[in-house]
């Protein structure tokens, strides 16, 4: 048993589920049952499913140098998740009779503190799926009786890498959207550092937070930076959102579609005229944080270019030296 259990959207800490609750959620029902109360474990240890990803994989990294015991659950995959084992962390391969069980242990075991990561503005698109079970949760836990937090987050700047810089430093195509969405991006890094700090915070029981970074930006001007740290132009190609909308339509008709039509309903979303964003001003208050530490995508951006440009440029390097000697 653990304190305090963190997936891709949920942390759990040591405490009592309360039951029953009832949750309609796309004309179906969840009921949650009455369960004992769990074994009381230590405060430090940690269970972090999802530990892979984007986000998990900053939660991991900063829990460790905080001194937590960190155990990971992760799919099964060609690619394993050796640098965890590195790190430190204890890694167990989980599977979908594994995800049952852990969601049934959840709500039997003792739990203190529940935070759940949510995505800004899904009350307001239940015709996206991913969008709609985000905030079936967040009234889920609402009711629940459990003392949580829900985090709603707006856009990871490490996406932005592989989607724009990248493309461009090898030459290649930038798809975008010619529809007008900003995004207030964060750095992964940041997001998991204010997320222990709320965690931490007994305050914060069963507020609604949503953290974003200091701007929205749109593609293009995403796109523009990135050409300028870069040094040269972006290969642009324009996909205009009536053809999202087309698409998406097109691949309801296919039952083996149904989850590309269910992607192409989030990227739809992402690409209309839609601000990922929110003030910051109250947050940074509540969890004693400096706005100057937040990590800006013009500063984010900056380094990774110089990083890599300058890799580029000792490679190069190297490559003459050894023509030479050849």
């Amino acid at each position: 048993m653990f304190a305090l259990m963190i997936a891709k959207t949920i942390i759990f800490r040591s405490g009592r589920f309360f039951g029953p609750t009832l949750v309609t959620c796309a004309s179906k029902s969840v009921v949650s049952s009455n369960f004992a109360p769990g074994t009381p474990v230590r405060p430090t240890s940690l269970l972090v499913v999802g530990a892979t990803g984007t986000l998990g994989r900053q939660i991991v990294r900063l829990a460790l140098d905080e001194g937590y015991d960190v155990r990971c659950l992760v799919r099964p995959r060609p690619t394993p998740a050796d640098f965890l084992r590195d790190w430190g962390a204890i890694v167990v391969n989980v599977d979908w009779e594994g995800k049952v069980a852990l969601i049934q242990c959840a709500k039997a075991m003792g739990i203190q503190k529940f935070v759940f990561f949510s995505i800004h503005n899904c009350d307001k698109h239940p015709e996206v799926p991913l969008m709609e079970i985000k905030y079936c949760t967040e009234r889920f836990l609402q009711d629940s009786g459990l003392n949580h937090i829900t985090i709603r987050l707006c856009g990871f700047m490490q996406g932005l890498i592989g989607q724009y810089a990248v493309p461009i430093l090898e030459e290649k195509s930038v798809w975008g959207t010619d529809a007008p969405t900003r995004i207030a991006y964060m750095d992964a890094q940041d997001v998991a550092r204010l997320t222990l700090i709320a965690m931490r915070n007994e305050k914060l029981n069963g507020k609604v937070l949503t953290f974003a970074g200091p701007r929205a930006w749109t593609t293009q001007e995403v796109i523009t930076l990135c050409e300028r740290l870069a040094g040269q132009d972006a290969n642009v190609t324009t996909v205009p959102i009536s053809v999202l909308r087309f698409t998406r339509q097109l691949t309801r008709f296919f039952e083996w579609t149904n989850d590309v039509a269910d992607r192409l309903a989030f990227s739809e979303v992402l690409a209309s005229d839609t601000v990922f964003s929110a003030p910051m001003t109250e947050t940074y208050k509540l969890l004693g944080v400096d706005p100057k530490d937040i990590v800006t995508l013009e500063k984010y951006l900056q380094d990774y270019f110089t990083n890599i440009l300058k890799k580029l440029k000792d490679l190069k390097a190297q490559s003459k030296q050894t023509d030479i000697f050849i």
